[in-house]
């Protein structure tokens, strides 16, 4: 959530330091000193972080081995691999793009939730970042959808099926990493318990996914044999 606003501004101000740098030519000549400038400095970095703490929606500060931390860590590589896999689905136009892309801003959302707990955050803030059990709702119908179009699943199956399911298998892993992370933050009341029951369902939907790109793509699931 404050991430989003301070990358909106970090982008623009890249932009137009990227159009400095093309046409700044340094002068090296007699009054250097007195005619170069350099670039403002960029949002991106605060260096408030640089004594191993981070401040939290709420303005607490607490140290990055927070479990908050922890969890916000895996949901922001979460969102990454699920940005490498809406990239591949799109080449493959299989039919995944809107609901992952849809997925990428609801985990912004989770995170916002994650980075305001209960405790110590005003009800203005809980207010806007209270995640809503619609999105939970959402990926059921998603999951409901595109199971019902897949042949029955009678054994187990190891990620295959090409590279968008094989991402997709990656990114379910990884969603369930996240998903255990939060577990600590719902036992201790720090997390809204709606952020857990959409990554718990998150994980089934991107099975379910994985599962048709391989289906649309014609791929082999490859099913587990067990050793003899």
């Amino acid at each position: 959530f404050i991430r989003t606003r301070v990358l909106s501004a970090a982008y623009k101000h890249t932009y137009r330091g990227s159009a400095y740098r093309a046409v700044y030519k340094p002068f090296t000549g007699r009054n250097a000193s007195s005619t170069t400038k350099a670039p403002k400095k960029s949002p991106l970095y605060t260096r408030t972080g640089d004594k191993g703490t981070s401040m939290l929606y709420s303005g607490e500060r607490r140290s990055k081995r927070d479990p908050v931390f922890e969890a916000l860590g895996n949901q922001d590589e979460l969102n990454a691999i699920i940005g490498i896999s809406r990239e591949l689905c799109e080449g493959k136009e299989n039919g995944l793009e809107d609901m992952l892309v849809d997925i990428q801003s609801r985990l912004f959302d989770v995170g916002a939730a994650i980075a305001t707990p209960p405790q110590g955050s005003s009800a203005n803030k809980q207010a806007r970042t209270q995640f809503d059990s619609r999105h939970t709702e959402q990926l059921e119908k998603w999951i409901d959808i595109l199971d019902s179009a897949l042949p029955p699943l009678r054994n187990f199956v190891i990620p295959s099926g090409g590279l968008c399911s094989t991402h997709l298998n990656l990114a379910r892993s990884v969603c369930r990493r996240t998903e255990r992370s939060v577990v600590p933050l719902l036992e201790e009341g720090q997390t809204d318990p709606e952020v857990y029951r959409y990554l718990n369902r998150l994980s089934d939907f991107l099975f379910a996914a994985a599962r048709t790109a391989a289906y649309k793509e014609n791929k082999e699931e490859i099913i587990w044999r067990k050793a003899e």
